[in-house]
């Protein structure tokens, strides 16, 4: 079992969510869960009204296009990825002057690991609207994830500066620094503080910068936080980001677990639900790649 699940929570207001389950045999109890979001009637009702509209004959482009992006983001909102990628694109060819369609469709290119097609689609939302924030900082990331570490260094420096007091892009420009400079993107991140606001964000600075425990970390979102949808946000940040120290440690197992975590909230339009699968995909990567290199060193050592 690992370290992670041997926790022993000992808020109250855990208990009062009953995400722990002691055991009399074992030394853990569950980690902190919300009750998973699933789609509301207030989500069903707009998908029945825009589908009655969408039938109309007579309906203008510029509307439809409008429909298909809005049916798209509640596809989005709930996990059903392929048909809300079909809604954009379909707005897409019919107004393609839609910077914030580029910009989500680059989202859906960057978990699919198709880099090439995220990076068009970024700096076409950029194009139209160069003050569009989140294709700045979906571009820094996906070339992130593309391995492209200082152009992504510098995308996200730019986007840091033009906000500071966003823990947010101190988080992300420290994941970037911390594949090329460890030592100094935690001095970085640290230097960073000096913004620090009320946004709760912050506390995941603190966790990163080992100013707080796990354990504290989970204690202070589960005492902060009564409204379930507010708790499934934050335990699926908390989870994604505490699963990316583990991973940056090289503790596999861990991660593994944080970013399973993640995912179980269905906090479907957050980018650390998005990037949690293709987190998975590259520790399963790296272990594999390990593995054929163990197996290719052991076939060279000559036998006796």
């Amino acid at each position: 079992m690992p370290k992670w699940f041997r926790l022993v929570w000992i808020s109250s207001a855990l208990l009062l969510t009953a995400c722990a389950t002691t055991s009399d045999k074992n030394d853990w109890v569950y980690p902190p869960m919300a009750v998973p979001l699933q789609a509301n009637i207030q989500q069903e009702i707009s998908l029945a009204r825009i589908e009655q509209i969408l039938a109309q004959a007579d309906l203008k482009n510029e509307m439809r296009a409008k429909l298909l992006y809005e049916r798209g983001l509640i596809h989005d909102s709930v996990g059903l990825r392929d048909l809300a990628r079909l809604d954009f694109s379909q707005s897409l060819n019919i107004k393609p002057d839609q910077s914030d369609v580029y910009n989500v469709l680059g989202v859906y290119y960057t978990q699919n690991r198709e880099f090439d097609l995220a990076y068009a689609a970024f700096d076409s939302a950029l194009e139209l609207a160069d003050d569009n924030q989140y294709a700045q900082r979906n571009l820094g990331i996906a070339l992130y994830y593309g391995q492209r570490y200082e152009m992504a260094k510098s995308e996200l420096s730019e986007h840091y500066a033009d906000e500071p007091q966003d823990p947010y892009r101190a988080i992300w420009l420290y994941l970037v620094e911390a594949e090329l400079t460890p030592e100094k993107a935690k001095q970085n991140l640290e230097a960073n503080l000096v913004n620090r606001t009320d946004n709760w964000g912050w506390k995941i600075v603190d966790m990163y910068l080992n100013q707080v425990s796990d354990k504290q970390f989970f204690e202070d979102i589960l005492k902060d936080t009564r409204n379930n949808v507010l708790l499934a946000e934050r335990l699926t940040e908390a989870y994604f980001y505490l699963g990316k120290r583990y991973q940056l440690q090289g503790d596999y197992s861990n991660a593994i677990s944080l970013y399973k975590l993640a995912m179980s909230n269905n906090v479907y339009e957050y980018v650390e639900h998005r990037y949690s699968l293709l987190e998975l995909g590259n520790i399963f990567t790296k272990i594999r790649q390990q593995r054929e290199v163990l197996l290719k060193q052991s076939e060279t050592v000559p036998q006796s």
